[in-house]
């Protein structure tokens, strides 16, 4: 990428004008370049898009990759007689577009040059898709590809060997088979017949979250979804209940399990990657006083497993390709009563922030007041919902 700054005249107030020239396509880069860098305006390589599907169609428009003396005619078009003040560039090919700037500065490539720290970046990358843990660099790439189909395979036993096994078991096979489980605290024991199970509260990585709880607890709690198929239910090592996205409906399914046994609750809505924590739903605390907040974490090194635009039935087949994938699953003590809604009298919006907080002191994240809306908003251009996602095609 190149970058122009443009300062604005003497006489004229307004801030300094950025825009970035590339030979990359716009749509792939634009997006990225205005939200974290700050840039005013991509010129980059346009694609071509079938006007009936929408979609790319695997050409480029005229005048074709913006390359060399394409770049210099694309910035003279933008310009105009106010020709940028400076041009930063990074190799030969960017002198013809350099030329025209008042001021040029060549980038030299720098081995030690140690990577932005987000710290830097215009606005905190919080959200993002995409598979790959590391940057596609050649060797990164050959060794991806070298390791899929052992590593498609390796899931598939990972999966289906401990499918069937007891929760008390797969904590050690998942040993054998090269997945590290690391469980913190003491897990409650079940609850006693007559009383209402406990309601284990955590914040979501995976899609995988309630049944690696299952198996630190060592029993088959119930856990609630909302936008999982009815196979990953029908496949789910423990029972998976679908809601609504009816509060009153919802609210009554959620009670009626906890006086069946342990429920597992992801009140973030949505998994998040990087060590931020969305807000909390406030149902859970309305609905028992029996909270064990439990803190997740998750180690890839290959694949995320998680998705937006992707199928997300493939999620934990993802996970599991990481040669060496690690869970760890941290039990807090239960909430006190003086920090419940019934018992102590704390509104449920107190309860599910302080729960929050509690999470991100123990894991070191920073807590947001981000939603799954904005989450879903910002990467795949809806809400969430599984009718707004998969209705219109």
């Amino acid at each position: 990428m190149r970058i122009l700054h443009r300062k604005p005249p003497l006489n004229r107030g307004g801030p300094r004008r950025k825009v970035v020239v590339t030979a990359n396509p716009t749509v792939m880069v634009e997006a990225f370049v205005k939200e974290y860098l700050g840039a005013d305006k991509v010129i980059g390589t346009e694609i071509e898009i079938d006007a009936k599907t929408k979609k790319a169609t695997g050409f480029v428009k005229e005048p074709g990759v913006l390359v060399g003396r394409l770049k210099r005619v694309a910035v003279v078009k933008e310009f105009g007689g106010e020709l940028p003040d400076i041009g930063i560039g990074d190799r030969k090919s960017d002198h013809d577009f350099m030329s025209v700037c008042k001021e040029g500065y060549m980038v030299h490539k720098d081995k030690s040059a140690t990577i932005v720290s987000p710290d830097r970046l215009k606005t905190r990358l919080i959200f993002h898709d995409g598979r790959l843990v590391q940057r596609p660099t050649p060797l990164n790439a050959l060794i991806t590809y070298i390791w899929l189909p052992f590593g498609f395979v390796l899931s598939l036993i990972r999966v289906y060997f401990n499918l069937p096994l007891p929760e008390r078991i797969v904590r050690y096979t998942y040993g054998m088979l090269g997945i590290k489980l690391v469980i913190r605290g003491n897990p409650p024991p079940p609850p006693s017949p007559g009383t209402p199970g406990n309601l284990y509260v955590c914040n979501h990585r995976t899609a995988l979250d309630p049944i690696v709880i299952a198996i630190a607890l060592g029993r088959k709690p119930f856990c609630v979804t909302y936008s999982v198929s009815k196979l990953s239910r029908f496949l789910s090592p423990i029972p998976a209940i679908a809601l609504t996205r009816d509060r009153e409906a919802d609210a009554a399914r959620i009670k009626e399990l906890l006086q069946k046994g342990d429920l597992v609750v992801c009140p973030e809505g949505t998994t998040c990657r990087e060590p931020f924590l969305l807000r909390f739903s406030a149902l859970f605390a309305e609905l028992s006083d029996r909270i064990v907040p439990v803190a997740v974490n998750v180690k890839q090194n290959m694949f995320h497993g998680t998705t937006v635009r992707g199928v997300k039935f493939w999620d934990a087949y993802f996970y599991f390709m990481n040669p060496r994938p690690t869970y760890e699953v941290t039990f807090l003590e239960r909430l006190p009563e003086e920090m419940t809604v019934k018992g102590g009298g704390r509104s449920a919006i107190e309860v599910a922030n302080h729960v929050q907080k509690v999470l991100g002191a123990v894991l070191g994240y920073e807590c947001t007041n981000l939603t799954r809306k904005d989450k879903y908003q910002l990467l795949g251009g809806n809400d969430g919902k599984v009718e707004s996602m998969y209705g219109k095609k």
